[in-house]
């Protein structure tokens, strides 16, 4: 760290007002109106002696930000970000965040009654209406667009100095400024061939790169490091495209260039001053790329950044190999070497009395790790399926095959559950043909409590009537599209933001039901249920959550042939109030091929109410809880809420 330390600190001494920057032969000033938001630096914080030296870092990086734009817009205009509002960016074209500015809303922690935290809401800097273009820096769009569902999540904070698995035909590449891209056959980065289960055929030895920047973290410890996010589903909404990945430590896939809606992705966190004349040309494209985005937000928004699409089933499919518990036991045994040598050096130094680095005196309570055998390699990463394949690698395989069309996840981070409901379809969840097989069911008053659980699973609806389903289809049918990072639900490929069909709000209702918590569970007490009353608009909505202990199951649905007691609940009403529409139920999971099915884990039942006045409402649940071996006997409980 002294060495970097020694050369930039000359670079600290003065501040300039303007940095060279070398870029390509431009073709005159483009009109473009630019905002640049600054107030990030070119090091990261331990490379600089004082915060003096930081704040002049960054001075500098404005300088060379401010530098670079002004040769090829002819407006510019450069603010701190801490003076950065919104509202800023409407007399601009494109505006260039490369720093963060003040929240217009603070995290929040969201307790239960206990006071431990169930959820974190990080800060706000943007509303969901905004829809100015916008070039994001580095991890910048991670930071701003977190909130409002932009697909630029933080899948690695790794990327370095050099582009690849780029699309060279894509616009900004091309113009208006000219582009001449110089390109190096160089070797893959290593740490991709860690994730070569998610590629089809074997990865390159080489690979076409172009050098973005002249400085990396790789090789300039200290220097600033670029984000890369995740590439599962980030082209599966029509208003998103990938356009190049990145050295960084993650797949090839990575994005490292990218946009989603109104707002750009640049990965890449130099500023001009280290940047290749030729990545200062594309970046200029790129600013006037962005700009014919105005009022072309976002349509499917990424809120929840772990929630697992299908490319995750390679992944696992991958961890029921006897190749990966293989390979990751290989890499066991390296790093066990790796640490017992740093432990020896360690120990040696402090017989020496010689004082010990903070990762040295680590390395001193080093234990060697007993090996892991396959079948508890399986059990970590194959949980509940352990119990029901064991070691049969070929059985894992062929379930996750046989029911890939079929797998959904809802915010559970990385958790993926098999749709019963549709899989009894036989169409995959991901297919329109669902919507119009569902909403057939509905005419036709054919199995509708299924059809009904379907179409409120993967749509942004809550129409009552077929009537209205198929209304809303037919108008819409060209345009809808399937996103599974949007939160799995069909929706229609329209920048109308009264569109039905693509309102979140209407699901955002996991907040409000925050005050209705079971009791915590165990062996002996396998079931909690706990009820209550939430606003629903105009109406409201009658809400019976059921804990189930992890191992043990209630009853969705039993079939003749079987001897369980199946789940009920009944509602009653006091005068003055309807229910509006049925019970909605949670889904179900597989049991036996009777037809038995079960719910497991957390479950939650809801019927919406309208009326007005005063009385008692009364909630009639009835289940019998088994596990692998026993059965509890049924159990019958009433909950009564004041209306």
């Amino acid at each position: 760290m002294k060495r970097i330390i020694f050369q930039i600190a000359p670079l600290l001494m003065a501040v300039c007002c303007f940095v060279p920057v070398m870029a390509q032969k431009t073709t005159g000033l483009n009109k473009v109106s630019v905002l640049y938001v600054g107030g990030s630096a070119n090091w990261e914080n331990d490379v600089f002696k004082t915060p003096e030296d930081k704040a002049k870092d960054v001075l500098r990086r404005t300088a060379s930000f401010e530098a670079m734009l002004k040769q090829y817009f002819s407006n510019v205009k450069v603010v701190d970000a801490k003076d950065y509002k919104q509202e800023m960016s409407n007399a601009y074209d494109v505006t260039v965040i490369d720093g963060t500015p003040k929240p217009i809303a603070e995290k929040q922690l969201i307790k239960d009654a206990k006071g431990n935290v169930t959820k974190y809401i990080p800060p706000a800097y943007l509303t969901e209406s905004f829809n100015r273009p916008v070039v994001f820096i580095g991890e910048t769009g991670e930071k701003l667009g977190r909130t409002i569902g932009v697909k630029m999540d933080w899948y690695c904070l790794c990327l370095d100095a050099y582009a690849h698995s780029f699309r060279k035909e894509h616009p900004i590449f091309k113009g208006p400024f000219p582009v001449k891209m110089t390109i190096e056959q160089k070797p893959t980065p290593e740490d991709a061939f860690h994730y070569a289960y998610y590629s089809d055929k074997p990865l390159p030895k080489l690979l076409p790169m172009w050098r973005v920047q002249t400085k990396g973290y790789v090789t300039d410890e200290g220097f600033r490091i670029g984000m890369v996010s995740r590439p599962w589903g980030f082209e599966d909404s029509p208003d998103a495209e990938s356009i190049s990945s990145g050295v960084c430590a993650k797949t090839l896939d990575a994005v490292a260039l990218g946009r989603h809606g109104n707002f750009f992705h640049w990965g890449f966190a130099a500023s001009p001053e280290y940047m290749s004349p030729e990545a200062q040309s594309v970046l200029a494209n790129a600013i006037v790329y962005i700009s014919g985005f105005k009022d072309k937000g976002i349509i499917a928004r990424k809120y929840q950044d772990r929630r697992a699409t299908k490319e995750y089933l390679k992944e696992v499919k991958y961890l029921a190999t006897k190749e990966a518990y293989d390979s990751f036991a290989e890499m066991d045994v390296t790093f066990n070497q790796q640490m017992l040598a740093e432990k020896k050096k360690a120990e040696e130094k402090k017989a020496r009395n010689e004082k010990l680095s903070e990762r040295e005196e680590q390395s001193l309570s080093y234990e060697t790790q007993p090996k892991q055998s396959f079948e508890d390699f399986l059990k970590r990463y194959q949980k509940d399926l352990f119990d029901k394949f064991g070691t049969n690698t070929a059985a894992y395989l062929k379930y996750y095959d046989e029911n890939k069309d079929y797998f959904y996840a809802e915010d559970a981070m990385y958790v993926m559950t098999v749709d019963e409901d549709v899989k009894s379809l036989g169409i995959p969840n991901t297919d329109k043909r669902l919507l119009e097989k569902c909403i057939a069911m509905l005419e036709k008053g054919q199995d509708t409590e299924k059809a009904k659980r379907i179409l409120d699973r993967y749509t942004l609806l809550d129409y009552k009537t077929a009537g209205e389903w198929r209304n809303w289809y037919e108008k819409n049918k060209s345009r809808i599209f399937f996103t599974e990072t949007g939160g799995y639900y069909f929706m229609v490929n329209s920048y109308d933001k009264n569109t039905e069909g693509n309102n979140y709000k209407k699901k955002q209702t996991e907040v409000s039901y925050q005050h209705i918590k079971p009791a915590a569970t165990d062996d002996t007490n396998a079931v909690s249920v706990a009820a209550g009353i939430v606003e629903k608009g105009a109406n409201k909505e009658v809400v019976v959550k059921v804990r189930i202990h992890p191992g043990y199951h209630i009853y969705a649905f039993v079939a003749d042939v079987d001897p369980y007691i199946q789940t009920s609940l009944k509602i009653n009403l006091p005068e003055g109030y309807t229910k509006v529409g049925d019970l909605k139920k949670p889904s179900f999971k597989y049991f036996s091929n009777s037809g038995t099915t079960i719910y497991e884990d957390e479950i939650m039942f809801r019927q919406e109410i309208s009326g007005s006045g005063k009385g008692e409402l009364s909630c009639a649940i009835s289940y019998q809880c088994c596990d692998a071996h026993i059965c509890f006997p049924p159990v019958d409980k009433e909950y009564k809420m004041q209306l």
